[in-house]
């Protein structure tokens, strides 16, 4: 029962931190208003809970409530998973340090000034980690199937 639950929970949370991607895609509308501004920093805080969320689920799963570690760790569509995830959460820093420097200007209720260049790249990686997220539920039904393992 414990495994359908954690299992349960890191699909959610899956789900999850794709929408509050996609949320955070909409919010980046130009010119930027208070409203959206102040979605967009909630937004990322949200993000960045529940991407801890998917790696302890994950790790849980893989540690105690899947097929045992080695075999994730011979497996090389999981090491592929990983690694993509370790790379959404690197593309995912510009967004959040561009998001909380504008704590001070939010909390004086201004809107804050994000130029039109650093607007198109905020964007374009948002969408590169939208995309790259597509790509882990098929490395993740590839690898429950038995594909890639190492011998």
């Amino acid at each position: 029962m414990v495994y359908a639950v954690i299992a349960y929970l890191h699909f959610v949370a899956i789900l999850l931190l794709f929408a509050l991607l996609v949320i955070e895609h909409q919010l980046m509308l130009q010119p930027l208003d208070f409203a959206r501004a102040r979605g967009l920093y909630r937004t990322d805080i949200a993000f960045g809970i529940v991407a801890g969320l998917v790696l302890f689920t994950g790790t849980a799963r893989a540690m105690h409530f899947g097929k045992g570690l080695d075999y994730y760790l011979n497996n090389s569509f999981f090491h592929t998973k990983v690694a993509l995830f370790i790379v959404v959460a690197l593309l995912s820093l510009y967004p959040t340090l561009t998001f909380f420097k504008w704590r001070s200007a939010l909390k004086a209720g201004q809107v804050p000034i994000l130029p039109p260049n650093q607007a198109r790249r905020v964007t374009l990686i948002i969408r590169v980690e939208l995309f790259l997220l597509l790509l882990l539920p098929m490395f993740a039904a590839l690898m429950a199937r038995g594909y890639g393992v190492m011998l």
